[in-house]
């Protein structure tokens, strides 16, 4: 039942999903789990064949990793289009209530993986298949900014867009994203914000958001990246192997999640959420400098102007 989660580089990193299989996001929320890559971090291990593709970017401000999955090896129902987790919540403890998430990854830390440090500021969102987590460098300017958790109803496509391929498996270097909300109009920067009452229509959204240059791509296989990976020997079988026996008690709305959800079309139910994006296109496979270590990758990266 670890709330704990980690972000550190494409063979290592967790999700926050559900204890419980057949469940929503916006029923279990607040008590949300980590599933991660790796063994040794206390957590549940993703389950093999749940991850269908995964991007890596790294830029100077946060780490960004967007992927396709089969979302209900993580205990979520099908047709869940999910919602937001974030490190604010509705009352400021987060959703999970007490979720921390750490990373050994940032530029900052010249290489040193043996350092960890805190993502005070962090976003995630999950459902309809797909994933964005990003986790920002507090030593670095506008963490709050980049990692902003106020847009939790227009989802991936704008919280972290994205050119991430199904079915690929890459790590890239990228610039930092233009702030959530932000655009430039005849010349002038302007911020929108989506309506605070969450019942309220989103209107038409003054703005199309473009991924950041990335660059220095390299793909992998997911079999050179992923061995730690639990097998599930049943079909459908629910992996658990931090310790059950939490009820999803969360608040929900009628369909969806309720509290901090999303949607990347505008459409909600409750505060439900669609984690899902506009972000498919094809991306280009370069040069960034991973070495093999001790049962994965680890990515040396290197911090540029």
């Amino acid at each position: 039942m670890c709330q704990t989660g980690f972000m550190n580089h494409l063979d290592d990193f967790c999700l926050f999903a559900p204890p419980e299989a057949n469940s929503t996001i916006g029923d279990t929320e607040g008590i949300e789990v980590a599933w991660c890559t790796k063994k040794g971090h206390g957590t549940r291990l993703i389950p093999e064949g749940a991850l269908q593709g995964v991007q890596l970017v790294q830029s100077p401000g946060y780490i960004e990793i967007v992927g396709m999955i089969d979302q209900t090896k993580l205990n979520m129902q099908a047709g869940d289009f999910g919602g937001e987790l974030d490190s604010g919540g509705q009352d400021g403890r987060g959703n999970p209530i007490g979720g921390l998430v750490y990373s050994n990854g940032f530029a900052s830390n010249n290489g040193d993986n043996s350092t960890y440090q805190q993502g005070k500021h962090w976003t995630y969102f999950i459902g309809g298949g797909m994933f964005c987590a990003k986790i920002c460098d507090d030593t670095q300017p506008n963490a709050e900014g980049l990692c902003q958790h106020i847009y939790d109803r227009i989802g991936c496509a704008y919280n972290a867009p994205n050119n991430a391929p199904n079915g690929t498996f890459q790590a890239c270097l990228g610039a930092d994203m233009v702030p959530v909300g932000q655009y430039v109009s005849n010349g002038v920067t302007t911020t929108w914000t989506q309506p605070a009452d969450e019942n309220s229509p989103l209107g038409v959204i003054p703005y199309t958001p473009t991924p950041a240059a990335s660059s220095m791509c390299v793909t992998y296989t997911s079999a050179s990246l992923y061995t730690d990976l639990a097998s599930v020997a049943a079909s459908g079988a629910s992996v658990t192997a931090s310790a059950s026996g939490s009820s999803a008690t969360g608040s929900s709305g009628a369909s969806g999640a309720s509290g901090k959800g999303s949607s990347a079309t505008g459409t909600k139910s409750g505060s439900s959420s669609t984690a899902t994006g506009t972000s498919n296109a094809a991306g280009t496979a370069m040069g960034i400098s991973i070495l093999s270590g001790f049962a994965g990758v680890v990515m040396s990266v290197f911090m540029f102007a």
